[in-house]
């Protein structure tokens, strides 16, 4: 251990309080504005494949008390150390034990990352389902999709990259289950998106 935190272990926030705060305003601003990409101002290092927007959702939104699942992709020796040290976070492995998921290969949304896989909630409970951050290629340069519901005047159109082809039958699967599913934040650089599961997909 000691070697990986002298060799590996990156600082995080370079001022904490403030960064947390303007982080979890920014995180929800991006879920009460779906398709609104939002940038994340507070500077991150993190290991990789961690992008910087993913990173500071961790170190916003976990805690001791926060279960997080990682996927193959983060599941490395240096961002484990780093997500131990500065979040104090439990890693499970089980995915339905998260509150919340990173995934840094969404073109396995469709098979082993399948959304249901994660937590849920309860009709009594629904807070109590996974957010799940997605790592993408770009936000900005995939095909157009169409979003509609709550925090959206009309419809808005997204170019998130990097999702399986059958993503919009994945999302429509999720909603389905409200107020049951899953909340996603895809997160690219330091920008991020929100997809909350009030929110309706369609090419």
């Amino acid at each position: 251990m000691s070697a990986i935190l002298e060799s590996e272990l990156q600082p995080a926030w370079d001022d904490p309080v403030h960064d947390t705060q303007s982080t979890f305003r920014t995180v929800l601003k991006a879920l009460s504005e779906p398709g609104l990409i939002q940038t994340i101002a507070a500077d991150v290092q993190c290991p990789a494949p961690m992008f910087a927007a993913t990173a500071a959702l961790c170190l916003t939104l976990a805690d001791f008390e926060t279960a997080v699942w990682l996927d193959r992709g983060a599941d490395n020796v240096a961002l484990v150390t780093y997500l131990r040290f500065h979040c104090g976070c439990r890693l499970v492995g089980a995915m339905d034990d998260a509150a919340f998921a990173v995934i840094t290969d969404a073109r396995q949304l469709d098979a082993e990352y399948a959304l249901e896989k994660f937590a849920q909630g309860t009709m009594e409970y629904p807070d109590r389902s996974t957010a799940v951050f997605v790592q993408v290629p770009g936000l900005d340069d995939g095909p157009t999709r169409y979003l509609s519901g709550p925090g959206i005047a009309d419809r808005h159109a997204v170019n998130v990259s990097g999702l399986p082809g059958n993503f919009d039958a994945i999302w429509q699967q999720n909603v389905a289950g409200f107020p049951m599913g899953v909340d996603l934040v895809f997160c690219h650089g330091s920008r991020i998106l929100g997809l909350p599961r009030t929110t309706a997909i369609a090419s």
